[in-house]
């Protein structure tokens, strides 16, 4: 196995956490704390144990980390992180429908729908891809044994749409892994952030890791002091006033990379509820603009982000392969609604620098 492959697979299985027990707190439940709460409640549990796991940040509360002595509460909702699956997992084969847009005897292309989990993990252990194509496809290989992910080779998240490339031979899952960890694949994506970006085509780059307080999200860190290097390359496609259409490039592919990229610029994903997205600009919550966002939340209830793009060399013949995956009925019809909105509204008129400003006040 080459360094770049085992990068790569480090990469992949770097800041993952799986949900191992979680629990909402009765609402007659007095204040106690949260080590003696978990003590009675989760079989072969010692305190010590769990206070090892709230100093390592994987005991949340409410989706925060805390530490041992906190004090449960009533509807306070509770869960257990670690880095190791649960030893019961098994993933097992479901005949879910996938979108194939193209299949050979190496490698088979697919058009994630929304929704749809890539890999088990989190506490979702069925309805996942890897369940589908354990149906639909015999003998896929691996490359964790740890983990089964049969044929995978890269991920999206759950609500982000588009082009996954899927090995079916142990020549294709280390040809593209390489070709992966080696950043010549293509990769482009479209995303609708908030606020005007106001340099029509840049780069964002920033150390890529684990936030320090809420651990179900990624954080940027410029001093390089916490996370790997990450890079993401942007054009800005369409402004309507409020929001902006842009194109990425990835030059590497970290958790939630872009995602987070663009919180740290200011410019959350539109509907981006674990980064703030699902809010609405300070100061502009006038009553018909509130009701026109909360309309386009309903049209997209998920971050507007789209996987559009995928290139790379064929496994075995080294041919160079482009797929292209239009954008989804839920991105266009919110890309509608905003342009006619920008292009109507009164209040569009605003200076562009305040709404930009506006977009960086965002939580």
């Amino acid at each position: 196995m080459t360094e770049d492959l085992e990068d790569f697979l480090q990469e992949e299985d770097d800041n993952k956490l799986y949900e191992h027990f979680s629990i909402t707190v009765d609402k007659g439940q007095s204040l106690l704390r949260i080590d003696k709460f978990l003590m009675v409640r989760i079989e072969n549990a010692t305190r010590n144990k769990i206070q090892q796991a709230a100093d390592n940040g994987n005991i949340l509360v409410n989706n925060a980390p805390v530490k041992s002595n906190y004090k449960v509460k009533p509807g306070d909702f509770i869960q257990i992180m670690l880095e190791t699956p649960p030893r019961e997992n098994e993933v097992l084969a479901e005949d879910i429908p996938i979108k194939i847009i193209y299949e050979d005897d190496q490698v088979v292309v697919i058009d994630k729908e929304p929704g749809m989990v890539v890999h088990p993990g989190h506490g979702n252990y069925k309805g996942t891809l890897v369940n589908a194509l354990k149906f639909h496809f015999d003998n896929l290989p691996s490359m964790s044994e740890q983990m089964e992910r049969p044929g995978l080779v890269h991920r999206i998240d759950k609500d982000t749409s588009g082009l996954l490339v899927i090995a079916k031979t142990e020549v294709a899952m280390t040809s593209l892994a390489e070709q992966f960890a080696a950043h010549t694949t293509d990769r482009l994506y479209n995303a609708l952030v908030w606020g005007v970006v106001s340099e029509k085509e840049g780069t964002i780059t920033g150390h890529i890791g684990r936030h320090l307080k809420d651990r179900m999200q990624m954080a940027v860190f410029e001093d390089g002091s916490q996370g790997k290097h990450a890079v993401t390359h942007y054009k800005v496609l369409e402004n309507f006033s409020y929001v902006t259409f842009v194109e990425c490039k990835l030059e590497t592919g970290r958790t939630h990379q872009i995602r987070a990229h663009f919180k740290h610029l200011g410019h959350p994903l539109f509907n981006d509820t674990r980064y703030g997205g699902d809010r609405i600009l300070k100061g502009t919550t006038f009553n018909k603009y509130k009701q026109f966002v909360d309309n386009c939340f309903a049209a997209c209830p998920r971050q507007a982000l789209h996987a559009r793009t995928l290139g790379f060399d064929h496994p075995t013949t080294g041919e160079r392969m482009y797929f292209e995956s239009p954008l989804p009925a839920d991105i266009l019809d919110i890309l509608e609604r905003w342009r006619n909105y920008s292009i109507n509204s009164v209040h569009a008129t605003e200076p562009e620098e305040k709404i930009d400003r506006n977009a960086k006040e965002m939580e």
